[in-house]
């Protein structure tokens, strides 16, 4: 199995702190492959763990978002907007001496590799995506009504404490395609013992509403101006979080992109690490020498 090591980060331009995994050889060299991992929504760094053992040889950083696993919490004045992220990554790029990297995601991590690949193009060098191509969209027409919505309902809660580590484990599963098993696994990372029992230690306010998203065109624009090979993995049969075509059409837009297929839900990456990590390594190798 890889070795892999904790990692903590601090972003050159803010001092903010990310913490993360670290894995490969002992004495990474200039032609080793750079590898920045994002996870999905309420998910973590460990969402990569078995997908790192398929990319033995590489140096991988995956990083816990801010809010997320073992990272702080934005500033309490701070919103969880999805444009942030990108400065996250870069920030991340920054922090760990790296001019570029091959850039992987999942999900929320997708989306936000995505936006990065197309806004700096000199830093990414190859872009690999799990269930995640381009972030979510909203017609422009409902722009008000979602700011309503945010406003309404953007407020603390209580933060439900289950009564053991299972009940919390039980309750990420419920509802979602998520496997048990990784939950499990998110929770090794994402889960912490309190008065009372167990509670998901990620930053409440990533579940509030977002006041505004992008349109589909202007997704599709980003994505058009991908200039890295890109990668891009989709479940089968198609998860419920993707409308049908979506993915098609968006994938479409991208110049120079392979669409592949595997069995799987969402979190297809954590049910089938072998497959997936053996098409990003093939991925990455294949463009690697091309910089």
């Amino acid at each position: 199995m890889t070795r892999v090591a904790n990692l903590e980060l601090t972003l050159p331009a803010t001092g903010a702190r990310l913490a993360g995994l670290r894995s490969g050889p002992g004495a990474p060299t200039s032609r080793t492959p750079r590898v920045l991992a994002l996870h999905g929504w309420l998910d973590n760094s460990l969402s990569w763990r078995s997908v790192l053992d398929g990319l033995d040889g590489f140096e991988v950083v995956c990083i816990d978002f801010p809010g997320h696993g073992a990272s702080p919490p934005r500033p309490a004045a701070a919103r969880y907007h999805f444009d942030d992220y990108v400065f996250d990554v870069l920030g991340a790029l920054d922090a760990l001496g790296w001019d570029d990297a091959h850039l992987l995601g999942h999900s929320l991590g997708g989306a936000v590799a995505s936006v990065t690949a197309a806004a700096c193009p000199e830093r990414v060098r190859t872009l690999s995506v799990v269930e995640g191509l381009g972030p979510l969209t909203a017609p422009g027409d409902r722009t008000a009504e979602n700011w309503r919505k945010a406003v309404r309902t953007a407020r603390e809660r209580p933060r439900r404490v289950h009564r053991d580590r299972a009940s919390a484990i039980d309750a990420r599963v419920r509802n979602s395609d998520l496997p048990r098993a990784a939950a499990e696994r998110l929770a090794e990372r994402g889960l912490d013992e309190v008065d009372g029992g167990w509670q998901w230690r990620h930053d409440q306010r990533l579940t509030w509403p977002s006041t505004q998203r992008y349109t589909e065109p202007q997704v599709l624009d980003l994505l058009a101006a991908i200039d890295a090979p890109t990668l891009c993995v989709l479940a089968t049969p198609r998860s419920r979080l993707l409308p049908d075509g979506l993915m098609e059409r968006r994938a479409a837009a991208v110049r120079t992109l392979q669409l592949i297929e595997i069995e799987g839900g969402h979190h297809v990456h954590m049910q089938q690490p072998d497959a997936v990590s053996r098409r990003i390594k093939d991925h990455i190798h294949a463009h690697h020498a091309d910089h």
